[in-house]
């Protein structure tokens, strides 16, 4: 057999793990028809059928389960080699909204390590805002925001947060009483889209607990004051998503946008590798 093309092996993983063609293009920095040729032509090398494909769906067969743990470990054991050379220390001063940040942290920074141990990453945690302002001064390299207000056009799309109603399990609002919210106040754009589903649904609602980023308003949810409006995925333990049980109206899906003007390589893998992450959590 010749030797696998490493390219065609690292868009089998990235479309694995995304369940997408598009997602894994985008990723890639290429189109949906490049990655389905690669993959064809992995396939043909391999005498396997690695994936599934429907006009909606793309999902693993069996030969490619048992592929991909093999074909990570050649794109990681590549990279390093790749980079094997590269000794010089890079700092990477990233900002990321809270709201997006859950216990999938230590696994993502893992994997950056992984990738480039040399590489030195310093990440800033905020609201959109405050991310953006930082960054409009130099101040970070590269920010992945909720689409701000003032969108501009040198961000990339990366893919769309789905939010959700959290409480603990049971929990109910008193008998005519309005719903109780835990939200990070007006300034939020996730508190206002799901304050204005429930306008429109005709639920009254007032805000019981105001605070600062997803582990905050996740902890008065935790501790059943009130629901939470986050994404489900950086919900803290014992708590659930209540929507459908309340007959609350579904929070519209966030925009996560990358801002970044980093051109070398070394920086651009490892933007590449952190919004693979965040859409992986999704």
């Amino acid at each position: 057999m010749k030797p696998l093309d490493i390219a065609a092996v690292r868009a089998f993983v990235v479309a694995a793990e995304l369940r997408s063609f598009t997602r894994a293009g985008d990723v890639l920095g290429t189109t949906q028809s490049s990655i389905s040729l690669k993959l064809s032509k992995l396939e043909g090398q391999l005498g396997r059928r690695l994936m599934e494909r429907s006009p909606r769906h793309v999902r693993l067969s069996a030969e490619g389960l048992a592929f991909l743990d093999a074909a990570r470990g050649l794109i990681e054991a590549h990279d390093r080699a790749a980079a094997s050379f590269e000794v010089e220390e890079r700092r990477l001063v990233v900002g990321v909204n809270h709201a997006l940040i859950g216990s999938e942290l230590p696994a993502l920074l893992r994997r950056i390590n992984a990738h480039d141990p040399s590489l030195r990453v310093e990440m800033r945690v905020g609201g959109t805002r405050e991310l953006m302002a930082l960054y409009d001064q130099g101040e970070l390299d590269a920010a992945w925001v909720l689409r701000p207000d003032d969108h501009r056009k040198r961000s990339k799309a990366i893919y769309a947060e789905p939010f959700s109603w959290v409480a603990t399990p049971g929990w109910q609002a008193a008998k005519g009483a309005p719903l109780l919210l835990a939200t990070q106040g007006e300034t939020c754009r996730i508190r206002n889209a799901a304050t204005a589903v429930l306008d429109k649904a005709g639920i009254e609602w007032t805000e019981i607990f105001i605070g600062k980023g997803a582990a905050t308003i996740g902890a008065a949810a935790a501790a059943g004051m009130a629901v939470a409006i986050m994404a489900i995925r950086t919900a803290p333990s014992g708590t659930v998503d209540v929507g459908e049980a309340l007959g609350l109206p579904p929070v519209p899906a966030q925009e996560v946008l990358l801002y970044s003007s980093l051109n070398d390589r070394r920086s651009r893998e490892a933007l590449r590798l952190m919004s693979l992450a965040f859409q992986q959590m999704t």
